[in-house]
């Protein structure tokens, strides 16, 4: 009688696709290997077993030669991915599973690590939210496509947390200091300004979306670069408020920030709008962020994820990140009650 067959092994070409998982995976006869995104009902946040299913594909993929090309796909139509599941992560840090939270983060950013390595294409299509985690798992790789109907950020700093997934290494190295803006401030990026401030690679409108996955996963699958160009819209203008972004958040501290951003004229709406959003944000988080950002410039994205590791496994315990959590996705009431004397931690 024949073993029967492991539910987390990466699939061949000619083996069904797997329905009942949170990541579905397949290859394609033309040799492309598809991963699909498939927990809706949390945006497809990014738990353990997602990340492990993920990681087992990708590592089978890169070695055989019958995968020429990976594209990963979301099934919902809200979401790419939301983030990670910052949930799980805060309920262990309440308890004091140290071990736990260390599991996931530590599989998490291995993920990162290997789609970032990764020797064969490997294409992400983003329409809708791609947050935190939803990041770290298309940043990293050779291409983005995003739609008009996508949104991308890192709002870690709103729920007492920090910017990760090696979002220390590739938010300094955006152009005219926009990675700055996106870590502290936690912003949305949307549509053809993804591409425009480096976080995208390419825009496709959604409509065409079902086309261009069509050639990606069937003939293209030899070529992606070529079919992407083919498919995507024009060179993207300059991503919104890029000037007042690069004069303000080019400053070398959070004080001198906050001092050009009230004496901003040219853009005075948007200046008021981001004072606001790091008014909203954890004291102590803004404080890391800006560490991690300037130490993150000058390091490798090894040095950076093992920076953030450790970094992540202190933070998961903290009243500040407890509480992030709790006003934005338990109770839902967005009124975090930061703590009075929440002092920065040490980055090292």
């Amino acid at each position: 009688m024949p073993e029967p067959a492991d539910p987390a092994a990466p699939a061949r070409p000619g083996d069904q696709v797997r329905t009942e998982e949170p990541v579905r995976t397949h290859v394609t006869p033309a040799g492309a290997g598809v991963v699909e995104l498939a927990r809706p009902a949390a945006l497809n946040a990014l738990d353990l077993t997602m990340v492990r299913l993920m990681t087992r594909a990708l590592t089978a993929w890169r070695d055989d030669p019958a995968v020429r090309s990976v594209v990963v796909r979301s099934a919902s139509p809200k979401a790419f991915c939301a983030g990670g599941d910052i949930l799980a992560v805060r309920a262990a840090g309440m308890a004091g599973d140290d071990t736990a939270v260390r599991a996931y983060f530590t599989a998490e950013y291995g993920l990162n690590a290997l789609i970032a390595g990764y020797p064969k294409p490997y294409t992400a299509l983003i329409d809708g939210y791609a947050m935190g985690g939803g990041l770290g798992i298309s940043v990293h790789g050779s291409a983005r496509v995003v739609t008009e109907r996508a949104s991308l950020a890192m709002p870690e700093t709103g729920i007492g947390f920090f910017p990760d997934i090696g979002a220390s290494y590739f938010l300094p190295r955006l152009p005219g200091a926009y990675g700055w803006y996106l870590g502290l401030t936690g912003a949305r990026v949307t549509g053809r300004a993804a591409v425009a401030c480096g976080l995208g690679t390419h825009h496709v409108p959604a409509a065409g979306l079902p086309a261009l996955e069509a050639e990606l996963t069937g003939a293209g699958a030899a070529d992606p670069d070529a079919v992407l160009r083919r498919f995507a819209a024009p060179p993207a203008p300059p991503a919104g408020h890029a000037d007042a972004v690069a004069r303000c958040f080019s400053a070398p501290g959070l004080p001198q920030l906050r001092a050009r951003l009230a004496a901003e004229e040219g853009q005075r709406e948007w200046a008021d709008d981001t004072l606001a959003l790091l008014d909203a944000a954890s004291p102590a988080s803004l404080a890391i962020t800006a560490g991690l950002l300037r130490a993150g410039a000058g390091s490798t994205l090894e040095e950076c994820l093992a920076r953030e590791l450790d970094l992540a496994c202190r933070t998961a315990r903290t009243a500040d990140f407890h509480e992030g959590v709790r006003a934005a996705l338990v109770d839902k009431d967005r009124k975090p009650a930061w703590s009075a004397q929440a002092q920065p931690e040490r980055l090292s």
